[in-house]
């Protein structure tokens, strides 16, 4: 056989671990958008109440109460690659059984154990990724896993309106979906590379008899932790603030269609792609970096908040993908680059728990604030819409979360809480 091929793409593809991953994770975040969709059309069919649908919404929040401890128990009894197994075939299960339920309570039930099982799977696989790729090309690693995720969304979407149209019976959405499960489990299954449990944390870092809950609580004891989740947070600030308000800022305060906010939508996922393409061409990840690309958001998202017109806004749109996802990627990489083994599983655990609970409440407290807040009257400014002032507003409580924590960057890189670490190499 000749040599590997050249270039950090070809690289990781030639990696036959990783391209396991890679297949499965594109086809379970294709099979979960679908049922996502579904989830809703299937809860408003049953209940015809839009309060109803609203709490599919608040189910994200609370499994990550439960996610943390559950996920930090399991990496002490599985590695990686079992822990993938047994929640890919959790949820295939209970996908499939899904649309069987009348009862609106089984419904909300079936969707919690749904998140809950997401919730443990996620850190399992970005701490198996630096095994699956050596540790080479992380940021271009994170940036494909990222991609499965959220790069097919629109692909969900469209393949959950062909399954209406087409059959009219939401309960094949869920088996669809269920079937992609076991893709997911089959593509892990032949992964060779993580049968090997991971080490024990170091002593005096988690205490030998602990708890579930306190293996969680471990994870912040570590500096690099308490560095990098708060910034990441602020990624899941803005998007969760973004997608929750963007549609009525395009509608109601540009007076644009429902084909404009389609296509803001789509300059998130070019942004991103140029992004994470960026990211990986000009330097490897710190936690200055995360901290000055999750800034940048923030003020992206400030000055959308004021754009006069469509055109600037789509402007935004393209900048704003790019940093949320460069930020996301460029947190995971520093984890994956400076953590080993179980420290990095637990590490994952609050990264996800944490940023998913944080996009959960920034959604929910946008939307309403977005709903009470009536156009503001400011000094030197004029008359501020309310959906202009909740982004205006949530853009400086992200760029003040990633400036906020500089003491802490400097703690987890050695460096002394003076030094502001605060620029593109960070």
């Amino acid at each position: 056989m000749g040599a590997p091929p050249s270039g950090g793409l070809a690289r990781l593809l030639s990696r036959p671990d990783f391209k396991r991953l890679l297949v499965g994770q594109t086809a379970s975040g294709f099979g979960d958008w679908m049922a996502t969709v579904g989830l809703l059309a299937l809860v408003h069919e049953r209940t015809g109440s839009s309060t109803a649908v609203g709490g599919v919404l608040v189910l994200r929040l609370a499994p990550a109460a439960f996610a943390g401890p559950l996920a930090a128990k399991l990496v002490g009894r599985f590695d990686n690659r079992q822990t993938m197994l047994v929640a890919d075939a959790f949820r295939a299960v209970i996908v499939a059984l899904l649309p069987l339920w009348d009862v609106i309570a089984w419904i909300y039930a079936a969707a919690f154990l749904l998140e809950l099982g997401g919730l443990v799977f996620l850190p399992a696989r970005d701490a198996a990724v630096p095994r699956l790729t050596e540790g080479r090309d992380l940021e271009l690693a994170n940036g494909l896993i990222l991609g499965t995720s959220y790069g097919t969304i629109p692909l969900g979407a469209a393949g959950f309106a062909a399954v209406a149209a087409f059959t009219g019976n939401l309960a094949i959405v869920f088996w669809i979906d269920a079937v992609t499960f076991g893709v997911s489990f089959a593509a892990i299954a032949r992964i060779t590379a993580l049968q090997r449990r991971p080490r024990q944390l170091d002593e005096g870092d988690v205490d030998a008899d602990a708890e579930g809950a306190t293996s969680f609580r471990a994870a912040w004891r570590v500096p690099l932790v308490r560095a990098i989740v708060p910034v990441a947070v602020g990624v899941a600030l803005g998007l969760g603030a973004l997608f929750s308000v963007g549609v009525v800022y395009v509608r109601e305060v540009l007076d644009a269609s429902n084909a404009t906010f389609a296509g803001l939508v789509a300059l998130f996922g070019v942004g991103a792609a140029a992004g994470l393409g960026l990211l990986h061409t000009t330097g490897g990840a710190s936690v200055g970096r995360v901290r000055w690309l999750v800034a940048s958001q923030g003020l992206v998202i400030a000055a959308m908040s004021q754009a006069p017109g469509v055109a600037l806004t789509l402007v935004g749109a393209l900048l704003f993908g790019g940093t949320a996802a460069a930020g996301l990627a460029a947190a995971m990489s520093v984890l994956q680059e400076r953590l080993v083994d179980r420290e990095l599983f637990l590490a994952f655990t609050a990264f996800h728990v944490v940023i998913r609970a944080g996009l959960a409440v920034a959604a929910l407290a946008a939307g309403v604030a977005a709903d009470l807040l009536d156009a503001v009257e400011w000094p030197l400014v004029g008359r501020l819409e309310g959906a202009r002032v909740v982004l205006l507003g949530a853009g400086l409580m992200v760029a003040a979360t990633s400036l906020g924590s500089r003491s802490l960057a400097g703690l987890a890189t050695g460096d002394p809480p003076a030094d502001p670490g605060f620029g593109p190499l960070g």
